[in-house]
């Protein structure tokens, strides 16, 4: 039902199959003049009178996952259509309407049922297109009809095979959406405890060590991991989704975190002409970013930041660079950065980090494919 008390989906197609009734009507008895009240001209009423109840009442012509009654795999309404259609091409041969309905019969099938389903409609059709033709000893009507209820079955199964691929491309694309966001929080979490992890650890010991204030400047730095896992999930999760903020706005965030965070600038620039890219590549620069800033609290404290996005005509380059630190900070393994480089690898790209003029710079490049593009 549609929003706003609007006219429903339902409304709109019993209105088309009323139409449809009305129109086979007509067109079958625009010569009622020439069917006087025999039986045979009771029957050709009868029969398409039948034919359009079939029609008004038949599935529309799309795969749904509800299809309508069925007996021994033929779909009821649009079976006996074909069978009174094929019945009043006999006995008014030349018929369009009945033409018209027998394709649409073997179209709608095709369009809406898996193969199986849809071949008894049509092979009823091939068989009763040879009875008629045996049966009036005349063949040109029933060869035309059987050729194209040929090509109307191959052109609806392929109609029916298209809407199945982008169906599955659809689901395959949630999926790995799914796995994105997945390994996303995987790696968030995995890294985020582990460090919690050896933080409590150590606040254990020291504690059994009567340090109780190193334990709890321990604790407060495991609280603190895990409040930044939490703000980095759900980073990550706004990162993949469509409506998640261009990358000059995140990056940004980013340095008004660190200058919060350490009370010293971090400056961004960025160079070209700002647009979206994909989500992974988008979250990688977000990532690259937020390690390299990291990195700079853990070890250069005092020191201040850049960052550099810049986009070119097929890449898009992240700069992080910071002068040497005022302080001691904790010796680093890299564990981040490799991360962050494999990462970089699997999206086509490449990550550097080395030491320049006593300082530290990371750099990024990446593939610049926009959103929706393969």
């Amino acid at each position: 039902m549609t929003a706003g008390g609007g006219r429903t989906p339902t409304g709109v197609a019993i209105t088309a199959r009323l139409l449809v009734l009305a129109v086979f009507v007509a067109a079958q008895f625009q010569g009622a003049e020439h069917l006087p009240l025999t039986c045979h001209g009771l029957l050709v009423a009868a029969l398409s009178l039948t034919i359009a109840a079939m029609l008004a009442t038949a599935p529309l012509p799309r795969a749904t996952a509800n299809p309508p009654l069925v007996v021994l795999g033929i779909p009821v309404r649009l079976g006996l259509a074909a069978v009174a259609s094929l019945t009043l091409l006999a006995l008014s041969p030349g018929s369009g309407p009945a033409t018209a309905s027998l394709l649409f019969a073997v179209g709608a099938s095709a369009l809406r049922y898996p193969l199986p389903r849809a071949l008894p409609v049509t092979v009823i059709t091939f068989a009763g297109l040879l009875v008629v033709g045996l049966a009036g000893g005349h063949w040109d009507q029933e060869l035309g009809l059987g050729v194209s209820t040929g090509v109307v079955l191959l052109f609806g199964y392929s109609i029916r095979q298209r809407r199945a691929v982008r169906s599955a491309e659809a689901r395959e694309e949630v999926l790995a959406e799914r796995a994105r966001i997945a390994r996303e929080i995987h790696d968030i979490l995995a890294h985020s405890l582990s460090a919690q992890i050896v933080h409590l650890e150590g606040a254990r010991l020291l504690l059994r060590a009567d340090r109780p204030d190193e334990a709890l400047d321990r604790v407060e730095r495991a609280r603190d991991l895990a409040k930044t896992g939490l703000e980095e999930a759900r980073r990550a999760v706004a990162a993949l989704r469509e409506d998640s903020p261009p990358l000059p706005v995140a990056l940004k965030a980013l340095a008004d975190d660190f200058l919060a965070a350490t009370g010293l600038a971090c400056a961004l620039t960025v160079t070209g002409a700002p647009r979206r890219l994909s989500p992974e590549v988008e979250l990688a620069v977000i990532r690259t970013a937020q390690e390299a800033l990291t990195n700079v609290r853990r070890h250069a404290p005092g020191a201040a930041a850049a960052v550099r996005l810049g986009f070119t005509g097929d890449a898009c380059e992240l700069e992080v660079t910071n002068p040497p630190g005022d302080g001691q900070g904790t010796a680093g393994g890299g564990y981040g950065l490799v991360g962050m480089r494999e990462r970089a690898e699997l999206l086509g790209g490449s990550l550097s980090a080395e030491p320049v003029d006593g300082g530290f710079r990371v750099g990024l490049r990446l593939p610049a494919a926009g959103r929706g593009e393969g």
